[in-house]
């Protein structure tokens, strides 16, 4: 072979094996971590909430169902989701209780001054609006504080992220990617809450400035992470204040919903879910892990119901693991 082959030879095996860059660790506020989600997000932001809220200290639930509403089963989960009358939020108390009392999920009284975010929308044809109620009630058994809990169970809103400027009409059913222009900020409300009141909040002609970048997400489990129907990219945005680390900042979570992670609609949640903008002026890093499709999981959901095993939303569940070791490894520690 003539070697003046082999430079290219060399160069298509690098980009057919190529990855994305590690995940880096920046100038956080431990005390500052939160987490939310839209939909199947919001299921897995509610379980890593009660999971690890020794260090999580708020969270946003957009379109959800309360903690372990399945019972471990798509059947189950899809009932919760059509009739939430048939909710009994006393036994999921119950099952949190007694999963601290197993080391399954962090003690309790973590959550007792925890602010929680709660949206459902009146016109939600996917998610029952009767379960942010419900996910209220839940909350009430562990937050000593109502004033910790918003609830925003008035609106309009079709079953979406709901924006101030991005996405179709606010009741109609957004299928290319669950975005709605509704005229309200709703991650600008659920940070805005979760951290006191007293943010920045986003003009119309506010810019991330900052970096939105990929990471190599596979890097966060021991088996390759389409095993746990996790994509081997994940996304993470970095305020400018944020970028040479010399600045203290605060580390949000944010969770894509059902066919919202980047193998359906690319990056359309990460670049206009609205969170970029709210962290670029309030110093305050979005993490975007994702979601990809298998067949035990094909619309790409995070795990509600237990497709990746029956310790799925306890601290022995796989995504969540490899969740905490994103956290932690942002944080430069747990």
């Amino acid at each position: 072979m003539n070697k003046a082959w082999f430079p290219c030879l060399l160069l298509s095996i690098s980009l057919v094996f190529a990855v994305d860059p590690p995940l880096e660790t920046y100038n956080v506020d431990r005390s500052s971590l939160s987490v939310s989600g839209v939909s199947s997000g919001a299921i897995m932001a509610s379980q890593l909430h009660v999971i690890y809220s020794s260090r999580i200290m708020g969270v946003g639930i957009v379109a959800g169902v309360p903690f372990a509403c399945s019972g471990g089963t798509l059947a189950g989960l899809a009932t919760c989701m059509k009739t939430p009358s048939l909710e009994s939020v006393y036994t999921f108390e119950a099952l949190v209780s007694s999963g601290a009392l197993f080391g399954n999920v962090d003690a309790t009284y973590h959550m007792r001054h925890d602010k929680v975010f709660i949206f459902n929308g009146i016109e939600d044809s996917v998610v029952h609006p009767g379960n942010g109620p419900n996910i209220a009630r839940f909350y009430e058994h562990f937050i000593h504080d109502s004033h910790n809990i918003k609830k925003v169970f008035n609106m309009h809103t079709e079953h979406c992220m709901p924006t101030d400027k991005i996405g179709g009409p606010c009741t109609v059913l957004s299928k290319t990617n669950f975005l709605n222009n509704c005229g309200y900020n709703g991650a600008f409300e659920i940070l805005n809450f979760i951290y006191g009141g007293h943010l920045r909040r986003p003009s119309q002609n506010t810019t991330a400035a900052g970096e939105l970048r990929k990471f190599d997400q596979a890097a966060f489990f021991a088996a390759p992470p389409i095993t746990y129907s996790l994509d081997n990219t994940g996304y993470i945005y970095i305020p400018s204040r944020c970028l040479d680390k010399s600045h203290k900042c605060k580390l949000h979570v944010a969770l894509h919903g059902c066919a919202m992670g980047r193998h359906y609609i690319n990056e359309d949640y990460v670049k206009h879910g609205g969170y970029n903008e709210v962290g670029e002026i309030n110093d305050i890093i979005i993490l975007y892990p994702q979601v990809t499709p298998i067949t035990l999981n094909p619309y790409g959901c995070w795990d509600g119901y237990g497709y990746t095993g029956a310790l799925f939303a306890t601290n022995k569940g796989f995504q969540e693991e490899g969740l905490r070791r994103m956290m932690k490894q942002v944080m430069g520690g747990w």
